[in-house]
């Protein structure tokens, strides 16, 4: 057997493989700590959108200056944010504090 013909087959399959797997894909939302109900409810809209995509969803609350004070209303707004999503998907990373940021990971329920 010729040797380039082999390595050439093998790229072939290389490719072929590679273009079968899935590419996940991670969709964010920004929260702030007073985030307000209208702007939760909007940005939630836009969560189940994402989530019924199939796309993994990150959503964070992002901390300025003197807000880290408010650390229990940011894991109080990703935690409610869970809980309306509980049906389209479950939880990966529960709200944990990194920095300034609180990061909760979701996926979406197949």
């Amino acid at each position: 057997m010729d040797y380039q013909k082999f390595l050439y087959n093998q790229k072939k399959k290389q490719k072929e493989l590679k273009a079968k797997t899935t590419k996940v894909v991670v969709k964010e939302i920004r929260f702030g700590p007073n985030t307000d109900e209208h702007d939760f409810n909007f940005k939630l809209n836009h969560a189940k959108k994402f989530l019924s995509d199939g796309c993994k969803l990150k959503a964070y609350v992002f901390f300025k200056g003197r807000q880290i004070i408010f650390k229990d209303k940011g894991e109080m707004i990703l935690l409610k944010l869970a809980q309306e999503l509980e049906e389209l998907a479950k939880v990966d990373q529960f709200p944990k504090l990194e920095g300034k940021k609180m990061n909760m990971l979701l996926t979406p329920i197949k």
